[in-house]
């Protein structure tokens, strides 16, 4: 695993203490942002590949990881979490990042793009788009917010495998063990419980295809900024249609890849993600 400065801040309310990652790099600044159940750890698969070329900023969303819970889960949504991303930017002194988003992250990324249009001169968007699968939605929201702890590190394992093996049918047990050393972390009795908190879950209770915010206003707001959109072939929540709209739209570059034998969401160290990221980030992130 890639080596990393600890970096704690206050949240955009201020009433928050909360973690990132930064790993140094010689190139610009990328920040990575996670999904709703995941948090810094999700990317470090991808943070091998390209640690040293950019500087890294990997946060924990409020509620997540290493950050501080938030008292009022009605907080726990994505146009508070960009305001805390722009904390978290002001306080490392970062001005014009490049993003990387996954699923939530990539909603965030929109909203980010959307207080300061012009801001972000490239944004790869992982398995997301201004429209949900309501297939999806259902899916997620039948396990988020999950609490009981699990007995040992090979239950929280099966666990993960349990949630998350039709997204990626070819993981074994070492890929799922790795998985949950990402995702859950150790309590108090020794038994491991998923690192994030439950009260997540509050805000994505009544989430539906019939209640979806009308997204497309902020995906046409990117206007000409670079964008990549990276689909896993298996996706239940980003539709090939949605993605096809997604390209019509945009006045800007498009790239868009999809990433064999993955689901919700591509772990973004495949070959087929890599192939995409990497001379997406080249050309357009400088």
């Amino acid at each position: 695993m890639m080596d990393y400065r600890e970096h704690r801040y206050d949240s955009a309310c201020g009433q928050l203490e909360l973690f990132a990652r930064d790993y140094p790099g010689d190139g610009p600044a990328l920040l990575l942002m996670h999904g709703l159940t995941r948090n810094s750890g999700d990317f470090e698969p991808l943070a091998q590949h390209l640690a040293g070329q950019y500087r890294l900023i990997v946060p924990d969303q409020r509620g997540r990881g290493l950050s501080q819970h938030d008292p009022d889960p009605s907080n726990y949504r994505p146009d508070i979490y960009a305001g805390d991303m722009f904390a978290l930017l002001d306080s490392l002194g970062i001005e014009r990042p490049g993003l990387i988003g996954t699923s939530m992250g990539g909603l965030m990324a929109m909203v980010m793009n959307a207080v300061k249009p012009g801001s972000f001169p490239a944004i790869v968007f992982n398995d997301i788009g201004p429209v949900l699968d309501a297939e999806g939605l259902g899916r997620i929201g039948g396990y988020v917010g999950v609490a009981e702890p699990y007995a040992d590190w090979d239950a929280a394992a099966e666990a993960c495998a349990a949630i998350n093996a039709s997204a990626f049918p070819d993981y074994g047990k070492e890929h799922w063990h790795a998985w949950a050393r990402r995702t859950c972390r150790e309590v108090a009795d020794g038994r491991i419980a998923l690192a994030y908190d439950p009260a997540i879950a509050d805000g994505f209770a009544d989430t539906g295809e019939a209640s979806q915010p009308d997204l497309w206003p902020l995906w046409d707001a990117l206007g000409e900024t670079p964008v990549l959109v990276i689909r896993g072939a298996l996706s239940d929540l980003l539709a090939p249609d949605t993605v096809a709209e997604m390209e019509d739209r945009h006045s800007g570059p498009f790239t868009h890849v999809e990433v064999p034998n993955r689901g919700h969401a591509p772990m973004l160290d495949e070959p087929a993600s890599l192939t995409a990221i990497l001379p997406f980030l080249k050309e357009h992130l400088t």
